[in-house]
């Protein structure tokens, strides 16, 4: 499910493997809560194993969450979002190995205080698995919670049909077979549950203001931007959100003694930001940003791809990035910057 299918039912294209989400690393360089990526790459995830040593304080039980419910209720989006809220997600984990998941959470040193598992029941013997598990979980003390993922027949039966997917305990019956079996096997599990969700009439933003609610406590939801500079000589950025154009701004490649630099250096970052409206242009559009960003974080969008382009992506854009990234950062908002082109010419 991706943030731009904005009528699609919660349950629908669900029951996929997520990654787990961690925290997301802090800022570096020269502006606080920004991080750089000059080439595109990014950096990836980084997991603190600090060996225990003698004194050491007691590991802290990690917070738990189990996800669970119907195929096709939405329990992958409810799994994104707690991810999007910094909680270490696993989905699909076998119940059996839950309670060995929260003790290397607890050997983590902090790093991973909230877990969330999606558990998917598919026969007694997964469920008698998950039972002992949560026996397990009590007898250790750990703070654990199960929300349960509900639709009606009718809602259930419209999404695997509008996705063409068997549900996964159909067999060689219909669709409505599958499901009346796994609302049998999970009967009981339901009756347990902290939350109930029911997302027969839930779109996806509906679903995440629910998790929200629930989950958030009084922040407000975290939005994360990746301001990217580009060339329109390359091609436009195929995963941007929002793309300006700095054409309007004269070109410093046809400078002489600035040509072989970038936006990055200060003198080019000057001559690009001094030009005829250039510094207006970056105050109206940092607070048309402000305005874009409310909006995204009321409709559960946590990611936003900013591309802002010139000719060779190596003048104007870069340094009209940077500054852009500048200002995302002093409102709060974690910014990345990837120079796509710089250094292709």
């Amino acid at each position: 499910m991706t943030e731009h299918e904005t009528h699609q039912d919660p349950g629908q294209g669900a029951d996929r493997n997520t990654g787990a989400g961690a925290d997301r690393g802090a800022g570096r360089d020269e502006d606080p809560g920004t991080r750089r990526d000059d080439d595109g790459t990014g950096d990836g995830a980084q997991v603190s194993t600090g060996k225990e040593t003698a004194g050491a304080a007691e590991a802290a039980i990690p917070e738990l969450v189990i996800i669970s419910g119907m195929s096709g209720a939405g329990r992958s989006t409810a799994a994104k979002c707690l991810e999007d809220l910094g909680w270490f997600v696993v989905d699909n984990l076998p119940p059996a190995l839950i309670p060995t998941m929260v003790e290397l959470g607890a050997r983590s040193q902090g790093n991973v205080a909230r877990i969330a598992v999606v558990v998917d029941v598919r026969g007694r013997r997964f469920f008698d698995n998950l039972r002992e598990s949560l026996a397990d979980l009590d007898a250790r003390g750990v703070t654990r919670r199960i929300v349960f993922l509900e639709s009606s027949e009718e809602a259930l039966v419209r999404r695997f049909e509008s996705v063409r997917r068997p549900h996964p305990l159909q067999g060689d019956g219909r669709i409505v077979d599958g499901i009346a079996a796994e609302r049998e096997l999970l009967r009981e599990l339901r009756g347990d549950a902290d939350l109930v969700i029911d997302t027969s009439s839930l779109n996806v933003h509906e679903l995440r203001a629910k998790m929200d609610a629930q989950f958030a406590g009084d922040e407000e939801p975290e939005l994360r931007a990746t301001v990217m500079s580009f060339g329109f000589k390359y091609g436009l950025p195929v995963d941007a959100d929002l793309v300006v154009d700095m054409r309007f701004l004269p070109n410093p490649h046809w400078v002489p003694e600035l040509r072989p630099f970038t936006g990055r250096h200060e003198e080019v970052a000057a001559y690009v930001l001094n030009q005829p409206g250039a510094k207006e242009f970056l105050d109206r559009y940092a607070e048309l940003l402000r305005l874009i960003a409310a909006g995204y974080r009321r409709e559960g969008k946590r990611y936003v791809t900013i591309a802002v382009g010139c000719t060779g992506g190596k003048h104007r854009s870069v340094a009209m990035s940077e500054k852009l990234a500048a200002r995302l950062a002093a409102e709060g908002v974690e910014t990345v910057v990837v120079h796509r082109d710089m250094g292709r010419e």
